[in-house]
């Protein structure tokens, strides 16, 4: 499969900040990739190395086999970083306009504006939209272009349950049409719901790349749930959770659990065992990772 972005050994500090620590990370034609980890740990600028808003302090940073520095490169890809300032007095279909005309080939206005939901405001003042509907345009102005390679940093902060599934809908467009995306969110469940590829980062490193599942299946927890009272100790239990009268049991050996509680003698109901949800194999993952300096 084609390499349309890589990384490798992509090391980048800000003074005496390591953002990023000898990063290696390939983006293949086609993938929907979900970049994940909390505040600080270096998602943003690894989008930055990939588009070209920053070089790598050591390592390499390719774009379509050159360099991300090369407007030519670049001319191939879209992007919607977390913060966008657009001119307020110009329309909404004037800024697709104006946005298009640095391209060589160009979405169709009217296919764009529909696919995320903004076709009733094309003739719409940017100062006059609310601030889900500027952040839907941000996003749509990243596939002006006809990219081959979408980078999406939080694309839907600030948007309610609604707008974001709206959001998904235009972003699943893109990628069956062959697109590649390479998306960051706070939103476990976006990822979840978008991405075939997880990577995880936290520290400025790679700490996790693989399925959803497989991701899941890393950290080797489970999730026991279960009626009962009086719960006596039992062997393996990590964490524990009560929520409307039900008890959940995080573990990591579910059939010892489970054995040990029936010859305990003590009366459950509602027995579930489920691996556990993305959420909680990104916690499990990023504090098991110390910090480094």
């Amino acid at each position: 499969m084609t390499i349309l972005a890589r990384a490798i050994e992509a090391t980048r500090r800000y003074g005496d900040v390591l953002a990023l620590d000898r990063v290696s990370l390939d983006i293949r034609a086609g993938e929907l990739v979900g970049l994940l980890g909390p505040n600080g740990a270096g998602k943003s600028t690894l989008i930055n190395l990939f588009v070209g808003l920053r070089r790598p302090t050591s390592g390499t940073v390719e774009l379509f086999g050159g360099s991300p520095q090369d407007p030519a490169m670049r001319r191939g890809i879209g992007v919607t970083p977390q913060e966008t300032g657009l001119p307020e007095s110009l329309r909404v279909g004037e800024i697709v306009d104006f946005v298009s005309a640095h391209f060589p080939k160009k979405a169709d206005k009217g296919e764009l504006l529909a696919r995320f939901g903004l076709d009733d405001l094309a003739k719409r003042q940017v100062g006059g939209l609310s601030g889900g509907q500027k952040r839907r345009l941000a996003v749509a102005l990243a596939f002006a272009g006809d990219p081959r390679l979408v980078f999406l940093d939080e694309p839907t902060t600030g948007l309610d349950v609604e707008a974001r599934r709206s959001l998904w809908e235009g972003i699943r467009s893109f990628h069956e049409g062959g697109g590649t995306v390479l998306l960051t969110s706070h939103y476990l469940e976006e990822i979840e719901a978008l991405a075939e590829r997880v990577v995880v980062v936290g520290h400025g490193r790679v700490l996790a790349d693989d399925t959803v599942r497989a991701v899941r299946d890393m950290v080797g927890v489970r999730r026991v749930s279960l009626v009962a009272e009086n719960l006596p100790e039992l062997p393996g239990v990590i964490g524990t959770e009560h929520e409307d009268g039900r008890t959940h049991l995080m573990t990591t050996d579910p059939d010892r659990l489970v054995v040990e509680l029936v010859r305990s003698g003590t009366p459950f109901s509602g027995l579930e065992i489920r691996p556990t949800t993305l959420e909680e194999a990104f916690l499990t993952i990023t504090s098991k990772e110390p910090a480094h300096a």
